[in-house]
């Protein structure tokens, strides 16, 4: 009878990307907040500074996708070396 351990998926800890483009999007909201209160800015002023802080968080998405993506790809490729 041939005996095979079976593992299961387990969260591998804290993810520390994920901590890390959390702690940016923040940052970009709290400059965001804090450029906004420039007094007599130019009429095209506030819609850069929108655009330009949604840029920066979804930048921050994308990578974040590719990292989960990439995790994915790991795993997978893990669990193929295994079956062979």
């Amino acid at each position: 009878m041939r005996r095979e351990t079976v593992t299961i998926p387990a969260p591998s800890g804290f993810d520390w990307k994920a901590a890390g483009y959390l702690t940016s999007i923040v940052s970009v909201l709290l400059l965001g907040i804090v450029a906004w209160q420039k007094s007599d800015p130019p009429w095209w002023y506030h819609p850069t500074l929108i655009a330009g802080m949604a840029t920066s968080i979804l930048g921050m998405a994308f990578r974040y996708l590719a990292h989960l993506h990439q995790k994915r790809q790991i795993a997978e490729a893990r669990r193929n070396s295994r079956d062979r």
